[in-house]
């Protein structure tokens, strides 16, 4: 009768909407996979591996709604300073592994580890705890060096890996939940125009291939076959499914002859673009809403004002994710390495997005206080 209960006040239209985006993503994880340049490795690899991840993120939320988030409140410290370590740990030599220029995994052999996305959900949990404390008492500059402190460590260390997209999810999930939290809004003003300082400062102390893709992006053209590559073709692929799309076995396709890199991951919405067309990317679109809004409805019912911050801090999070990701897909935002939530290959991306799911879940439960 108990689990009868528990099962009886989760949010299934939130279950849902994730079960249809995974699904949808491996149909596009397969049709991106199952081209001529992976011939030697097979399509079924990545699905075997994705379907692995989906099941260790479905186990791992099976426990995660059969418990008490607040337990997590209660060992704040501990959470973030294991989001820490993991982030340093990759400094490690001999531990850290470098994928496209980041050096922000570990190699377990069977299975590489993104720490910043360990660390995402590490902080939203902790910084959860600091706002909660002080709630609705954020209105001067004294109040926010706890928080700034807080925010400041992991931001810098993804920046070191160097991983500018994770850490600027980071900073955009920590001004949400500051908004959440009470912070006042004319802090916000200041801190847009810090940025319009700051950003044209920063083009200083960048890399080369860093200063070389903010170019790209407001003239990809200028180097179609270098920097600017990802960009034209990402956006020709998306143009070539024009209303229905082009199907998922055509032959021909942008798709099929492999012309767009890291199909499978970040650019697997070009590929969702060009086999389902505008209709199908529209759907998807409004798939990802209904998720959003459901989180938000969460956040609303939630018993507590830590509850509340969590599953704001995991909205922030897929909100800037899927506008991130679809965005630099059709040319509106520049390119990261920012993966598509429940789509994209990738399993640390993939469990994490999970363990979110899987705590807001437990939020949404726990409003009415059923116990297990």
């Amino acid at each position: 009768m108990r689990l009868k209960n528990g099962c009886k006040n989760l949010d299934y239209g939130l279950i849902i909407s994730v079960l249809i985006l995974f699904i949808i993503g491996m149909i596009s994880i397969f049709t991106a996979t199952n081209v001529e340049g992976l011939a030697g490795t097979g399509a079924e690899i990545y699905i075997i591996k994705q379907g692995i991840s989906f099941i260790i993120g479905c186990v791992i939320v099976f426990f995660l709604i059969r418990s008490d988030y607040n337990l997590f409140a209660d060992h704040w410290k501990w959470i973030y300073g294991i989001s820490l370590l993991v982030l340093l740990i990759v400094f490690i030599p001999g531990v850290g592994t470098t994928n496209m220029g980041t050096t922000g995994w570990i190699n377990l052999g069977f299975f590489e580890v993104q720490t910043s996305e360990i660390a995402k959900m590490g902080f939203i949990l902790s910084f959860a705890k600091i706002l909660e404390l002080r709630y609705d008492r954020l209105d001067c500059a004294e109040d926010l060096i706890v928080p700034a402190a807080f925010i400041f460590p992991p931001t810098i260390l993804m920046i070191l890996q160097p991983d500018f997209g994770q850490a600027l999810v980071i900073l955009v999930i920590a001004l949400g939940m500051l908004f959440v939290a009470g912070f006042n809004i004319r802090y916000f003003y200041g801190l847009f125009l810090f940025s319009f300082i700051a950003i044209p400062t920063a083009w200083f102390f960048a890399l080369d291939y860093q200063k070389a893709r903010i170019l790209s992006f407001f003239h990809p053209e200028a180097d179609p076959l270098g920097t600017g590559y990802h960009a034209i073709q990402s956006k020709i692929t998306i143009g070539s499914g024009e209303l229905f799309g082009r199907g998922l076995a055509t032959q021909g396709t942008m798709t099929k002859l492999d012309f767009l890199p890291a199909q499978w991951t970040d650019f697997i919405f070009s590929v969702i673009s060009e086999t389902a067309g505008f209709i199908g990317a529209a759907l998807v679109i409004l798939l990802f809403v209904f998720f959003m809004w459901r989180l938000l409805r969460g956040a609303r019912l939630a018993q507590d004002m830590y509850g509340t911050l969590v599953i704001f801090g995991v909205f922030f999070m897929f909100l800037f994710q899927i506008t991130e990701n679809i965005g630099m897909t059709i040319g509106l935002l520049p390119i990261t390495g920012i993966t598509l939530p429940f789509i994209s290959y990738g399993g640390s991306s993939l469990i994490i997005n999970m363990i979110a799911v899987g705590f807001v879940l437990n939020i949404y439960r726990r409003r009415l206080d059923v116990r297990i």
